[in-house]
């Protein structure tokens, strides 16, 4: 393995590290962790709940107002997937 495969293995460990820590925080504080993805068509986002709940959600802006609407609740197997595809295990 090359020093720059090995630097940049260093570094995606890092940003999960991050990440996973971000999460946490978000659930002990009883908030969902936002899952932006460029899977999703424009727009859309995963947000995930402390309870397991993986939503697909519509957001949408005029001026200042955001509207949100959710899609659809993922089912178990599909969260475990988002879960899985991110590194958030």
């Amino acid at each position: 393995m090359s020093v720059v495969n090995v630097e940049t293995e260093i570094k995606q460990e890092k940003y999960l590290d991050v990440l996973r820590s971000l999460r946490a925080k978000n659930f002990s504080r009883n908030l969902p962790f936002l899952i932006l993805s460029n899977k999703l068509p424009k727009g859309q986002v995963y947000k995930e709940y402390s309870d397991g709940r993986i939503e697909i959600q519509q957001v949408s802006s005029t001026g200042n107002t955001f509207k949100v609407k959710v899609l659809k609740t993922l089912a178990i197997k599909e969260a475990e997937l988002v879960r899985s595809d991110y590194g958030l295990f």
